[in-house]
């Protein structure tokens, strides 16, 4: 079939969309006849200047049998966008991604903080800031949003919210990415658009099986666990079994390896053969964080670590307005008992450089990566705001765009949690599973895509499992099968189909794949997906999950312990705690979990549990530990609720207390926050903020005292309309996410 190129008006869209523009929309047709489709979406500036190259990379994915669609246009607002990609994902044959090419509009989502994986930021502060960089407006076609308003300095930027009657989770219909490359000033975006199409094309025609790999593990990442890093270890070997076999290479890294290990990762990251690059590390919009100072035990090595943290505070208290720096000093000498001498050099010219250097060998910074030639063709940098792609010059955007063959990488635009499950279901890619229909499973609101989301590794075709993601995405009797797979990564992939299709009737196969699998993955998804349900099944594998031998299962399950908060929760809690102590991450959030539980009730239950362990060398300081402290939090819990009930009390101080309970789970205050909201003579912005705050309480022991809270203020046509929004809000995220809640 020859393409065609064809010219809808936009009147009919954009009319419905409250728009009069009538300018044409140019569309090019795919070029073969194919089980799905892909949308290659770019600005007509950048297709004007970039047409041939367009035109090769859309052969080159139709090459590899996936239809591909060229739409171009001044695109006004990101409802144009989406429109088309939705009337496209309605027709035959089914569109399955898309690609956002150059200058498209970037949504904006406010409202939707509980869709991330961990921002939470008072969004009366400054939008750009408060609000999350989002292309799940493009390819979730269920959410729906109001559109507040255009960014009056970055026109580019376009903020909407989530309405309160939206689907409060997400579950993407199509995939998208985008390229977009980091401009600096005196740089062109086109140029650096040409040179990276021209490279995917090269490479799309080359055949590259995965099978070298490395990951590495930065200081303060998950709490520096041990355990943790195992356990990946481990996991990744059940995903790619092959990658452990004679002509394969995996390497696992850390930052303990080496006092400077950002020269190993750059030496690395430009091996030619390199296939897969995953960072796991901290990390901004301009730099990933590798290591800190050294792990150190002999004496000398010790001081020089001291000294250098001495010397910054000293020069961080002459920066810092009003800051003495005499006072500094003699602060650490009085406080540390270290000598003044160890803090004399930090102005020196020579001392001041050789720190610079130092620290500058500790990180990733843009300039690094920007002269390298990162040659991994798909790096994964799950650290914070590493993908900020609202910004004309972000850091993981070197990966891609740059002179090695790196093709896609996944990043995040706003802060994210530590405790994600980064690799879940990674295995699928040696089934050719494309990068973007492997990313639509995991995505959270931030995650996002750089580069060319239909790249894939070529590997085994057993399955067609890019055609079934997109076209069996409703038949359970095509995932059954795939239940039993000897690839534990397609079983997954198996169980969240077959849960996604049948919901709670998913339950009995999700617990009985749970206790039969020898896979730690396997069991992962199992109790990810039975948490969602929240019934007898979840609670009797999460109970089992306190003993599961993958470390990552048992830190999800000190999670969701704390999450219950209920009184037979503690037991398990304190004996994960105790059983567990060496895995730090495991251990300090079992802690943390006995904190939003009944502290009377902890401490009533502590010195027994602790009785039955009379092998414990050190269980009286830990017992004592412990107790003195649940003496602070119901001191804590006490102190703050003061403040939120006062009346007297400035609103704005009770709404910054009212906010924690975002974060900070006291399932116990869950009757006083709902007397609060359902009081009338409440200032509404305290009752809605409270309800809000409850929406936050997923899978609370309280959960259907705030359902019902939500029902009687939905209901009573007394209630101010934005608090009956709230209600409906709060009530759909908690039914979404237990859904044997009727």
């Amino acid at each position: 079939m020859m393409s065609k190129r064809i010219s809808f008006p936009l009147l009919g869209i954009c009319c419905a969309l409250g728009f009069t523009q009538a300018e044409a929309q140019q569309i090019e047709k795919p070029g073969i006849a194919s089980p799905t489709s892909f949308a290659i979406v770019v600005d007509a500036g950048s297709y004007s200047a970039l047409k041939n190259e367009i035109t090769a990379y859309k052969k080159a994915v139709e090459k590899d049998g996936l239809g591909a669609y060229v739409i171009s246009h001044n695109w006004s607002k990101p409802d144009e966008i989406r429109a088309v990609l939705q009337k496209l994902y309605n027709q035959s044959p089914k569109l399955e991604g898309a690609v956002l090419v150059g200058d498209i509009p970037v949504p904006m989502i406010r409202d939707a903080q509980h869709m991330t994986s961990a921002f939470k930021m008072d969004q009366r502060r400054n939008w750009q800031s408060s609000s999350v960089p989002s292309d799940r407006y493009y390819d979730d076609f269920d959410l729906q949003f109001n559109f507040l308003k255009q960014d009056s300095a970055k026109k580019n930027l376009f903020y909407y919210a989530l309405k309160p009657t939206s689907p409060q989770r997400i579950e993407m219909d199509i995939y998208t990415a985008r390229i977009k490359p980091p401009v600096q000033p005196g740089e062109s975006a086109v140029e650096k658009i040409r040179a990276y199409l021209l490279k995917v094309v090269a490479e799309k025609s080359k055949t590259n099986p995965l099978n070298d790999f490395f990951v590495y593990t930065g200081h303060g990442y998950n709490s520096e666990s041990l355990n943790a890093w195992a356990g990946e270890q481990i996991s990744l070997r059940e995903q790619f079994p092959d990658l452990f076999k004679p002509g394969n290479t995996i390497k696992f890294m850390n930052f303990r390896m080496d006092t400077h290990m950002k020269f190993t990762l750059m030496n690395e990251m430009q091996r030619e053969e390199l296939d897969m690059a995953i960072f796991h590390d901290h990390g901004s919009d301009d730099m990933q964080l590798l290591s800190g100072y050294p792990y150190v035990s002999n004496p000398q090595p010790s001081i020089d670590n001291i000294k250098r943290y001495l010397r910054s505070k000293v020069r961080s208290a002459a920066e810092r307005k009003g800051g003495d720096v005499e006072k500094t000093k003699k602060g650490f000498v009085d406080g540390l008992g270290v000598p003044m001498a160890w803090m004399e050099d930090a102005f020196l010219d020579s001392v001041k450089i050789a720190d610079s250097i130092f620290d500058a060998s500790t990180d990733f910074a843009i300039a690094d990566i920007r002269n390298v030639q990162p040659n991994a063709r798909f790096v994964m940098v799950d650290a914070c705001l590493t993908g900020s792609l609202q910004l004309d010059d972000y850091m993981a955007g070197y990966y891609p765009f740059n002179n090695g063959k790196t093709i896609v990488a996944m990043a995040n635009s706003v802060g994210v949690l530590q405790d994600l499950w980064p690799d879940e279901m990674l295995g699928l890619m040696q089934y050719n599973v494309r990068t973007g229909n492997w990313m639509k499973h995991i995505a959270y609101l931030e995650t996002h895509l750089l580069g060319d989301p239909t790249f894939h590794f070529s590997g085994n075709k057993a399955i067609d499992l890019n055609k079934a993601i997109v076209l069996q995405r409703n038949n359970a009797a095509y995932w059954e099968p795939l239940l039993n797979h000897a690839s534990a990564d397609v079983q997954c992939l198996a169980m969240e189909k077959i849960f996604r299709i049948k919901g709670v009737a998913a339950s009995a196969m999700l617990r009985n794949k749970y206790f039969n699998s020898n896979y730690g993955v396997v069991r992962m998804e199992a109790l990810k997906c039975l948490s969602q349900i929240n019934n007898a099944d979840f609670k009797a594998v999460l109970l089992a999950s306190c003993n599961d031998p993958y470390e990552f299962v048992r830190r999800q399950a000190a999670y969701l312990l704390s999450d219950i908060g209920s009184e037979d929760m503690i037991t398990p809690t304190v004996e994960l705690y105790i059983n567990d102590n060496h895995s730090k991450r495991v251990a300090g959030k079992a802690k943390d979990a006995l904190d939003f539980m009944d502290s009377k009730k902890v401490k009533e239950l502590l010195p027994s549990i602790y009785a039955k362990h009379t092998h414990l060398h050190n269980g009286k300081e830990d017992l004592d530990y412990l107790l003195k402290q649940q003496d602070y939090t119901v001191f804590k819990i006490d102190r703050d609720m003061k403040v939120v009930m006062d009346k007297s009390k400035p609103v704005k101080e009770r709404l910054a207390e009212i906010t924690t309970f975002r974060n900070y789970n006291y399932h116990t205050e869950v009757p006083k926050l709902i007397s609060l909201a359902m009081d009338p003579a409440e200032d509404i912005s305290v009752r809605t903020t409270v309800v809000e705050a409850l929406g936050w309480f997923f899978h609370s022991y309280q959960i259907e005292k705030i359902l019902n809270m939500c029902d009687q203020l939905i209901n009573d046509k007394a209630t101010p309309e934005a608090l009956k929004l709230q209600a409906e809000k709060t009530r759909r995220i908690l039914k979404e996410h237990n859904l044997s809640i009727k």
